[in-house]
C-alpha cells in the first residue's frame, strides 16, 4: 500500500504522460515555467552583477566616506586623521585636494595644434592613497609616481588628448588666472604662467567619469595650485571602511567623535542617482519578467480545466465514496504544484547553466555574427558580469511556484470541489 495521501497519489497518477491534448498543454506549461524562471535568474543575476561591479568601481576611486570642513579648508588634517583612524570601522584614511585646472598639450611637432581641456585635478598622498583607493593598482602604462612635477592621467583622457607616458603638459591653475585678472585691473599685462608637468603614468579604473575627467598629482603640487600655503591644509579626507555597507553607521560615529564643523558624505549619497537607476531597472525587470511565469500558469489552469471536464465522472464517484470538497480541491492543487515544481527546477538548472557559461555564449555569438554584442569601450567590462544572490533565487523560485499553484490550480480545483455527485453521475 502506498503511504502517500490519496490526493497526491491520484494527482501523480493523472500526470502520467498520455497522448491527449491535456498532456500537450501540460508539457507546454512546464516549458513556459522553465523559461520564465530561467530568464528571470539570468536577467537578475546580470543586473546584480552590474550593480556590484559598479559599486566596486565607484569606491575604487572615491572611497566610502568623504570628510570636509563645513567652511573653508581642513587645517591640521593630521589631527583629524588620527581621530578618524581610531574608529574600528575605518580601514584607511587619506587627505585629498580636488579642483579644476586648465591643461594644454605641448606637441613636439609644431604643425600639430595643441589641445586644451579643463579636467579635475586631484592631489594625493602616495603613502596613504593605497589605503583608500585602488588607484595605485590601476596603472596600465607607466607607474604610480607623483614625485616632482609628475602627472597621472586616465586612459580615456590620454586617448582624447593624444597623450603617452613621457609627454609634457602645461597646467594652469585657477589661482594663476585670478592673479592675472587682478594684475589687469591694476594696469599690468602679466599673463598667467603655466607649470610644466610630465605624464608618468596612465590609469584605468573602468569608470568614464574617472578615466576621462581626473588627472592626479602630489598633494604638495595641488596645494600650490590652490594657494594652500599651509602644508597642513587640504580640502578633505577620504575614508575607507572594512564594510562599505556600514557607511551610515560609520558616519554617525565619526560625526559624534569629530564634533560640529564637518560635513561627512557617504559613497551611496554621492552616487545616489546612478544607484537608484540600477535598483529601479532591476526591480522593473523583476516584475515584468514574472509575467512570463504568469502566462505559463494560465497554461496550467487551461490544462486542469480541461482535465476537470474529462474527469467529471471520476470526481463524482470520489465524492459519492466520501471524499470531501477539500480533498478534491487538494488533488488538483497538488497537480498544479507538481507541474510548477518540475518547471521551476528545470528553469533553475537552465538559468544556473546559462549564467555559468554566459561569456562563452557571448564569444560564440561574436564568432558567428561577427558583431561585438557587448563592446568593452562602451560598458567598460570585458565580460558580462553576474552575481547570483541566494535571496533573489529564493524569491524567483518560490514566487514562480506560488503563481503556478494559485493562478494555475485554484480555479480548476475550486470548480472540481463544487461538483455534486448526483449531477456528476446523472448521465452515467
Amino acid at each position: 500500500m502506498s503511504r502517500l495521501p490519496f490526493e497526491l497519489m491520484l494527482a501523480l497518477r493523472y500526470l502520467r504522460p498520455k497522448r491527449t491534448s491535456v498532456s500537450v498543454i501540460t508539457l507546454i506549461s512546464v516549458v513556459g515555467v522553465m523559461l520564465g524562471v530561467a530568464v528571470l535568474i539570468i536577467v537578475i543575476a546580470v543586473m546584480s552583477g552590474f550593480d556590484r561591479e559598479l559599486r566596486d568601481k565607484i569606491v575604487s576611486f572615491s572611497a566610502h566616506l568623504r570628510i570636509e570642513p563645513a567652511h573653508g579648508t581642513l587645517e591640521h588634517y593630521d589631527r583629524v586623521m588620527s581621530a578618524v583612524a581610531t574608529n574600528p570601522l575605518v580601514k584607511g584614511v587619506a587627505p585629498y585636494i580636488i579642483g579644476q585646472v586648465l591643461v594644454k598639450t605641448e606637441p613636439e611637432n609644431t604643425n600639430i595644434a595643441p589641445r586644451v581641456v579643463a579636467p579635475l585635478l586631484r592631489g594625493v598622498d602616495p603613502r596613504r592613497e593605497p589605503s583608500v583607493s585602488r588607484l595605485p593598482e590601476s596603472m596600465v602604462e607607466g607607474k604610480f609616481d607623483v614625485s616632482g612635477y609628475s602627472l597621472l592621467v586616465g586612459r580615456q583622457f590620454a586617448d582624447k588628448m593624444g597623450l603617452e607616458v613621457g609627454d609634457h603638459l602645461a597646467v594652469y591653475s585657477v589661482r594663476a588666472f585670478e592673479q592675472w585678472e587682478d594684475s589687469r585691473k591694476q594696469g599690468s599685462e602679466e599673463s598667467p604662467l603655466a607649470a610644466d608637468y610630465t605624464v608618468t603614468g596612465i590609469f584605468e579604473l573602468g569608470m568614464q567619469d574617472y578615466d576621462s575627467t581626473f588627472v592626479i598629482t602630489s598633494l604638495a603640487n595641488a596645494q600650490d595650485f590652490y594657494g594652500l600655503d599651509d602644508p597642513d591644509s587640504v580640502h578633505g579626507l577620504f575614508v575607507a571602511l572594512h564594510d562599505p555597507e556600514q557607511a551610515a553607521l560609520a558616519r554617525t560615529q565619526l560625526a559624534a567623535a569629530l564634533g560640529p564643523g564637518f560635513v561627512i558624505t557617504t559613497w551611496m549619497e554621492e552616487n545616489s542617482e546612478i544607484l537608484q537607476v540600477l535598483a529601479v531597472e532591476k526591480y522593473m525587470m523583476f516584475y515584468l519578467l514574472f509575467f512570463i511565469t504568469i502566462v505559463a500558469a494560465f497554461g496550467i489552469c487551461s490544462a486542469l480545466i480541461t482535465f476537470v471536464v474529462q474527469k467529471t465522472r471520476e470526481i463524482g464517484a470520489l465524492k459519492a465514496l466520501g471524499a470531501t470538497g477539500g480533498q478534491v480541491m487538494c488533488l488538483f492543487l497538488a497537480q498544479s504544484l507538481a507541474v510548477g515544481a518540475v518547471g521551476v527546477l528545470a528553469g533553475l538548472g537552465l538559468g544556473l547553466l546559462a549564467v555559468a557559461y554566459r561569456n562563452d555564449f557571448l564569444l560564440l555569438m561574436r564568432r558567428v555574427t561577427g558583431i561585438e554584442l557587448f563592446p568593452a569601450d562602451i560598458y567598460h567590462f570585458y565580460g558580462i558580469p553576474a552575481w547570483l544572490h541566494a535571496g533573489d533565487i529564493g524569491v524567483i523560485c518560490g514566487g514562480s511556484l506560488l503563481i503556478c499553484v494559485v493562478v494555475g490550480g485554484l480555479i480548476p480545483a475550486w470548480n472540481a470541489a463544487r461538483l455534486k455527485p448526483a449531477e456528476a453521475l446523472r448521465h452515467e
